[in-house]
């Protein structure tokens, strides 16, 4: 493995299974208190359920929807030292059905970022190289945000919370020109409109004038991942439409991954 700064990858993001109880079901073994929880239903077919805790627990977003964040009293219902506790929700805890979530580590509730020019309120963790990042939007085009990572952020994933929008994605591959869609099978798209044509710095990024990451009066999250060499990667790949396809390294063994073709195909998390 690459030299890394980070001993225990599991400290800082970890895959939890479980298994429906349709009641209250205390889920532990996570390793640390997670402060962003992405569930998914392994067994049967349901949304993606995406829940941080600057947010608040019982607020829901959907990566697979464009519906704005709900409050959902009997999903996710709060975060805990070494897991997190559910309510009776299907989408998360259906008796008899199996489950995946992936649990990443921030700094708790977060506080106050004003160093860009939209203030945010930022939970981060420079060490794993992540941040969760809530904004109030005006509308502008090429207003700056603080992300707090320290670092250029590789990849951010953003949407409003109080509207019906689609997600927003930026990837360093693609640069701040373009744009691909979370909840879509689309092909990316060039615009300005979303990341304001201007690559992310060490402390800030910037949205452009589209109601998906700046909206006159839209509240909105992003989830800013850096590279940390040892334990997490963002790139691209030439595909060879082979059996034998071509090899992806990443100086370590990758416990979550996330594929998406620059044309338009599903994403495929591993």
């Amino acid at each position: 493995m690459a030299y890394t700064t980070i001993n225990k990858s599991g400290d800082y993001f970890n895959t939890k299974l479980y298994t429906g109880n349709g009641s209250t079901n205390a889920q532990t073994g996570v390793g640390f208190q997670p402060d962003f929880t992405w569930i998914k239903a392994r067994s049967n077919a349901e949304n993606h359920n995406l829940f941080d805790a600057v947010r608040g627990a019982t607020k829901r977003i959907r990566s697979n929807g464009t519906e704005a964040e709900d409050t959902r009293t009997t999903s996710l219902t709060a975060f805990g030292s070494d897991g997190f506790t559910l309510g009776s929700g299907s989408q998360v805890n259906t008796s008899g059905w199996t489950f995946a979530s992936w649990n990443w580590k921030a700094n708790g509730t977060g506080s106050a970022n004003t160093v860009g020019d939209l203030n945010s309120t930022v939970s981060v963790n420079t060490t794993a190289g992540f941040s969760i990042v809530t904004y109030s939007g005006t509308g502008n085009f090429g207003e700056s945000v603080g992300h707090g990572l320290g670092v250029a952020p590789s990849m951010i994933i953003a949407r409003r919370l109080n509207g019906v929008e689609d997600w927003a994605v930026y990837h360093k591959a693609l640069g701040a020109s373009k744009y691909i869609i979370l909840n879509t099978t689309g092909a990316e798209q060039s615009s300005t409109s979303r990341w304001g044509g201007v690559a992310p710095t060490n402390s800030v990024f910037t949205v452009g004038n589209h109601a998906s990451v700046n909206a006159n009066g839209g509240t909105h999250v992003a989830y800013c991942f850096a590279g940390v060499q040892g334990y997490s990667k963002f790139g691209r790949y030439d595909g060879n439409n082979s059996d034998d396809g071509p090899f992806i390294y990443t100086g370590f063994k990758p416990a979550f991954v996330i594929i998406k073709s620059y044309s338009t195909n599903p994403w495929i998390l591993l």
